[in-house]
C-alpha cells in the first residue's frame, strides 16, 4: 500500500511538474490580445505615419484586417524574442498592410536560373586551412554606395547586380559612381523581365555585351518598367570585363570572395518575419519613431554609434553633442553651450530586398 501511495504521489508530482512546464512554455509566447479600439487607433496612426490612403470601396477595412493579423504575428514573435527565442524583433513597417503573398509578388523579383554552365574559376576556391579575415566592411573602404530603395518593383536582381559593379569599379578606379538600375530594368530584356523579376548573371552579361552601363544620375530609377532609352544605353560610364560564380556549397570560398570585393547574392526573403523585420544595421543607433503605450512598433536608424535619440522622432545627436535642440535642428555639447553641430536625420529601419555583392571584374571606361 505504501508503495502504491508513493507511486501515486510520484505520479501526481510528475503531473504537477508537467503542468507547470506546460504553463511556463505557454507563457514564453503569451501576449495580451489587443482590443478592437486599440488596434484601430494603431492602424490610424500607422496610416498617418506612412501616408497611406485607400480609394476602393471597402479597401481600408480589408487592409485593416490584414494589418490586425500582421500585428498579432508581430506581438507573438516579439513575446518570444523577449523570452530569448529570437535574436531580432519585428515591427509595423511600411509592409504591415500587405499579406505575405502580396509582399512576395510585389517586391521579390529574383528568378531561378535555368540549366546553364556555371562560370567558375580557381580564383576563389578556398583551401580548408587558408587564413581569411573574419570581417571586411566594404562601406568603410568606400566600395558601397548609399542605400537605395527598389520601391514597388520586383527589381532586386538589378540592384544586386549594380551594387556589385559599383563596388568593383570603386576598388579598381577609386571612384564611387552610382549606376543605373533603371537601364537594366528597361533594356536588359533578353531573359530578365524588369519589375517582374530577373537574375544577376544575365544583368552582368548585358553590361558586358553592351560595353558598359550608364550612371544613376543620367538614367535615374523610376520604380516601373519603361521603354529602353537608346541614347542613355549607349552612355557606358562604367564597364566590366567579366563575372564568375562563387564555388557552390563552400562557405570558405564565399568568405574568400567577400574578402576581395563586394559580391552579388540573392537571398530567400519571402518569409513573413523578413517582411515585418524592423531593426537597424550595425554602426547605427536605433531610435523609436512610432511608440504606442510602452512599446515601439517602428524604428529609425541614426547613422551614428551611441547616439542620442531626440524627442521629435525625426533627428538624433552624436554622443559628444548629446543635447537635442529640436527647434533649431542642432545638437549641443552641454545645456546652454555655444558649441553645436547639425542634428542627423534618422532613416526608417526596413528589410533589405537586395544585397550587394556573383563576383565581377570591373574598370571605368573613357566614355
Amino acid at each position: 500500500m505504501r508503495s502504491s501511495m508513493a507511486l501515486l504521489a510520484a505520479a501526481a508530482a510528475l503531473l504537477l511538474l508537467v503542468s507547470l512546464a506546460a504553463a511556463a512554455d505557454m507563457s514564453i509566447v503569451s501576449y495580451g490580445e489587443r482590443s478592437e479600439e486599440e488596434v484601430r487607433r494603431m492602424y490610424a496612426e500607422w496610416m498617418s505615419e506612412h501616408r497611406r490612403t485607400y480609394n476602393a470601396i471597402g479597401e481600408e477595412e480589408r487592409r485593416f484586417e490584414v494589418f490586425r493579423d500582421n500585428l498579432r504575428y508581430i506581438d507573438q514573435h516579439n513575446a518570444a524574442a523577449d523570452a530569448g527565442l529570437h535574436s531580432f524583433r519585428l515591427g509595423l513597417n511600411r509592409f504591415a498592410d500587405l499579406t505575405n503573398e502580396e509582399y512576395r509578388s510585389t517586391y521579390l523579383g529574383a528568378r531561378t536560373k535555368p540549366d546553364r554552365e556555371r562560370k567558375l574559376s580557381a580564383r576563389y576556391q578556398a583551401d580548408d586551412n587558408e587564413e581569411l579575415p573574419e570581417t571586411v566592411d566594404w562601406r568603410k573602404k568606400g566600395a558601397v554606395a548609399a542605400i537605395k530603395d527598389q520601391g514597388g518593383c520586383g527589381s532586386c536582381w538589378a540592384f544586386s547586380a549594380i551594387a556589385a559593379v559599383e563596388g568593383i569599379n570603386q576598388i579598381v578606379t577609386g571612384d564611387m559612381i552610382p549606376l543605373s538600375e533603371q537601364e537594366l530594368v528597361d533594356c536588359d530584356t533578353s531573359y530578365n523581365e524588369g519589375c517582374n523579376g530577373g537574375l544577376m548573371d544575365y544583368a552582368f552579361e548585358f553590361i558586358i555585351n553592351n560595353g558598359g552601363i550608364d550612371s544613376e544620375e543620367d538614367y535615374p530609377y523610376k520604380e516601373r518598367d519603361n521603354r529602353c532609352d537608346a541614347n542613355k544605353k549607349n552612355a557606358k560610364v562604367v564597364t566590366i570585363d567579366g563575372y564568375e560564380d562563387v564555388p557552390v556549397n563552400s562557405e570558405k570560398s564565399l568568405q574568400k570572395a567577400v574578402a576581395n570585393q563586394p559580391i552579388s547574392v540573392a537571398i530567400e526573403a519571402g518569409g513573413r518575419a523578413f517582411q515585418l523585420y524592423n531593426e537597424c544595421p550595425a554602426s547605427t543607433t536605433c531610435c523609436c519613431i512610432y511608440e504606442y503605450g510602452k512599446e515601439c512598433f517602428a524604428w529609425g536608424c541614426c547613422p551614428l554609434e551611441g547616439a542620442t535619440c531626440c524627442d521629435d522622432h525625426y533627428s538624433c545627436c552624436p554622443h559628444n553633442y548629446p543635447i537635442c535642440n529640436t527647434q533649431q535642428g542642432t545638437c549641443l555639447a552641454a545645456k546652454d553651450s555655444p558649441l553645436s553641430v547639425k542634428a542627423q536625420r534618422r532613416t526608417l529601419a526596413k528589410p533589405i530586398g537586395a544585397f550587394s555583392g556573383i563576383a565581377t571584374d570591373g574598370k571605368k571606361s573613357s566614355a
